[in-house]
């Protein structure tokens, strides 16, 4: 039952985040704590094997399409994703291991998760504010911010990757998820990697994902296609939705923890 739940969850999920560059464990994340089946640490786990699959295969999908990337910049992010995503899920355990409370570390990820959220709603309210920075340490330093969230809060990276590449190097919204994508890639394949050389998987219930990945697929191919086919005003609109949406589920989550 919970694996059908988990499977119907990461589809619709990973097809808006493929759509919105979000990544889709901005909604997994909170939905599957609201589901509470399993741990802090598991679900973060199981958000971030998502929304590998899915990164992977919209990436996949882009680059077969033709589409041109600044390499360069994709290079720096990247670097800086791989180093942040290490760095957040050395820090998620050891959050785990001082409080020794899986309640204590989630009302931490909410809160945080809460501001990214209502950062990135202001800022697509705003968006005409825009720089333009070309320098490789501005391309590192971003993605080491995106992959330590991405990482710690277990959310794949969320809105303030779309936001942050919108605002910080001036793009428009469907060029901004296309980066996203790329750079979610790349923290949660630290971060799975992390895992697997540091604890392992053994602790984990490796049976969910029979469910997880191919949801996670066909989330990335519906998202993938749909992406192509919405306008930017339409894209930036789901991106609001569902920045709302996932508001009201982080307060509700923290309400029960109180």
């Amino acid at each position: 039952m919970i694996g059908e739940l988990y499977f119907f969850v990461i589809v619709i999920a990973n097809t808006i985040g493929a759509i919105s560059g979000m990544g889709g464990g901005v909604l997994i994340k909170p939905t599957f704590d609201l589901i509470g089946a399993h741990s802090v640490a598991a679900i973060s786990f199981y958000s971030s094997v998502a929304v590998l699959t899915m990164s992977v295969v919209s990436t996949a999908r882009q680059i077969s399409s033709h589409q041109q990337f600044n390499w360069r910049l994709i290079s720096w992010v990247s670097a800086g994703a791989i180093a942040g995503g290490m760095l957040g899920n050395s820090t998620l355990d050891y959050l785990l291991e001082k409080f020794n409370s899986d309640a204590s570390v989630q009302k931490i990820q909410i809160v945080l998760t809460v501001i990214t959220l209502l950062f990135a709603l202001c800022y697509s309210k705003m968006s005409h504010i825009r720089y333009r920075l070309t320098n490789s340490a501005c391309y590192l330093i971003c993605g080491l911010v995106l992959g330590f969230l991405a990482s710690l809060l277990g959310i794949g990276g969320g809105p303030i990757n779309v936001s942050l590449f919108m605002l910080l190097f001036s793009m428009p919204i469907k060029e901004a998820t296309v980066y996203s994508i790329c750079s979610i890639l790349f923290s949660q394949l630290s971060k799975i990697g992390t895992i697997a050389l540091g604890t392992g998987f053994s602790s984990y219930d490796l049976s969910v994902l029979a469910y997880i990945i191919p949801a996670a697929v066909i989330g990335g191919l519906l998202g993938g296609k749909l992406s192509h086919v919405l306008s930017e005003e339409r894209v930036m609109q789901v991106f609001q939705v569902v920045i709302i949406s996932v508001l009201l589920i982080n307060c509700y989550n923290g309400f029960k923890l109180l």
